[in-house]
């Protein structure tokens, strides 16, 4: 319980600004929280992961908000809806069919390449929020562009509103490192308590203009969080009637392929964090997702995933169940249904302010050195993943960043045969079982390897031999990585030998192997 509340002052103010920044209603975020932890939670949810709506997928809901509506933002919000209740079925599906083994596919170059476009198109849409400013731009790389001008002509008190936060928020991330109380403090909410006073300061519960610098500037109610006065009345139901059309058809694949594999990659990460070290069941989260997701999109809700903020800042609480899930979702359902006035002073630049933050991180030039230090193939995938999917679109750029680290590794020797059928020769020892891969181990035929693995879990030991192996990928590499981690914890053995021929495309552990013809570099195997 206390686990949820903390996470509940965390999570009401990003549902909010996620949900906003989507074009959805301000409540759509709430409602979609409140779906994730009443529902969710008993469906098979991970144990310490928070359902809700997530920063990764405001662009995606834009988008179909935007295309589907032609101008109609009521219409574009309904019929996003109807994509988000048909992707919700095909994850339920994708659930059945076992196919949460699919979080193995995505290369991660791939998967932070559309993080960083995602966050820095959150950057580009809020900044004009936080100064106050209304941009003639939609697309991210116009907004960008526009942010100039809108310093030039920044509204002086939401700005003032904004920069604060953005301060807070900066400097809790800082200072928290070295003082460990503050670390249980949610940033946003200390933002709340400087933007709200300051709101009702400047009476932007009222329409009035004022001047600054011999210019005359507005402020009102607009700039505020509007919220209405009975939750039921917020229930809207989807529109069906474009749902088949191919732009819908393209928003039910983003929904449904993107906020599966963001939400997988949550659990997975948030299960390393597990101080009890259990392993979810990704099928079983997958079907809870989709679950939830059918609910929140016939009420009006944006879709859930796993959210790894909120998740971090659950485990960091102290939770060990699932019972801080529904309990962070029963907070926001009693919050929202008895004090909406004290939301609705919430100012839209403190909204902003922590969309930026949570973009910055998304988008952060760290990335970029991971990226770099892995191999200079990565960083070329990531910036072409980053940089088509500003350009176009999520699926457009996902597609864009797989199709060229598929390029690449036909380059460095593998067949076309073996990018989908991996040769694996199997040996079971008293002792250990063996696998010896040959020809490529890649990220397109690393499930076949896994399958293959799945197959020997109770084998008190595990050999992958990658001796005659003449390429080995980043992505295998750090599944192999995982996967040792995972037995280790479990007693078990699983070792990877025949490296000590490869050439490491950096010096980073994890790095992508080419076998090197007729030699030994002397290795360690």
């Amino acid at each position: 319980m206390v686990s949820g509340f903390l996470v509940f002052l965390l999570a009401l103010p990003l549902c909010l600004g996620i949900a906003m920044a989507s074009g959805f209603p301000p409540v759509a975020g709430i409602l979609t929280a409140v779906v994730g932890g009443l529902l969710s939670s008993w469906l098979g949810s991970a144990a310490l992961t928070i359902k809700g709506p997530a920063a990764g997928l405001i662009v995606i809901a834009l988008g179909a908000v935007t295309e589907l509506g032609g101008g109609d933002a009521v219409l574009g919000y309904r019929r996003a809806l109807a994509t988000i209740v048909v992707a919700a079925c095909f994850q339920v599906l994708f659930a059945v069919l076992r196919a949460g083994r699919l979080g193995d596919l995505f290369p991660s170059s791939v998967v932070h390449g559309m993080l960083a476009a995602i966050g820095v198109t959150i950057c580009a849409k809020q900044a004009h929020v936080l100064l106050g400013v209304s941009p003639v731009a939609r697309a991210p790389l116009g907004l960008l562009a526009e942010i100039p001008s809108s310093v030039a002509r920044l509204n002086p008190e939401i700005a003032l509103i904004g920069a604060l936060g953005l301060v807070l928020l900066f400097g809790h991330a800082s200072l928290a490192k070295r003082v460990a109380w503050l670390r249980r403090v949610p940033a946003p909410l200390l933002v709340l308590a400087v933007a709200v006073p300051l709101g009702l300061m400047f009476d932007l519960e009222h329409s009035h203009t004022f001047t600054f610098s011999r210019t005359l500037f507005t402020v009102g109610p607009s700039h505020l969080v509007n919220l209405p006065d009975n939750l039921l009345t917020a229930v809207t139901f989807p529109d069906f009637s474009r749902v088949l059309s191919p732009t819908g058809l393209k928003y039910v694949a983003m929904f449904a392929l993107v906020g599966s594999v963001e939400s997988l990659l949550t659990v997975k990460a948030v299960d390393l964090m597990d101080p009890l070290k259990r392993r979810s069941d990704l099928d079983r989260d997958l079907f809870a997702t989709g679950l939830g997701n059918l609910v929140a999109g016939l009420l009006g809700g944006l879709p859930m995933i796993s959210e790894v903020v909120r998740s971090t800042a659950n485990l960091a609480s102290g939770a060990r169940s699932r019972g801080s899930n529904f309990f962070h979702g029963l907070f926001l359902l009693l919050f929202v249904a008895f004090a909406p006035g004290l939301i609705h002073r919430i100012p839209l630049a403190a909204l902003a302010g922590m969309l930026i933050f949570t973009g910055v991180r998304l988008a952060s030039p760290g990335e970029l050195v991971k990226a770099y230090r892995v191999g200079a193939e990565q960083v070329l995938i990531f910036c072409v993943t980053m940089f088509v999917t500003l350009a176009t679109d999520l699926l457009v750029g996902v597609a864009s960043g797989i199709v060229l680290k598929t390029g690449i590794h036909l380059l460095n020797g593998a067949s076309p045969r073996e990018l989908f059928r991996p040769d694996i020769q199997e040996q079971v020892r008293e002792d250990a079982v063996v696998l010896r891969v040959r020809g490529a181990a890649v990220f397109t035929n690393f499930l076949a390897l896994k399958r293959q693995l799945a197959r020997h879990v109770e084998a008190p030991c595990i050999e992958v031999d990658l001796t005659e192996a003449r390429l080995v990928d980043h992505t295998v590499m750090q599944r192999l990585h995982e996967l040792e981690e995972e037995h280790a914890r479990q007693g078990r053995r699983f070792r990877v030998l025949g490296l000590g021929q490869h050439r490491g495309m950096s010096a980073h552990p994890l790095s992508a192997r080419k076998k090197v013809p007729g030699g030994d570099l002397g290795l360690t195997p």
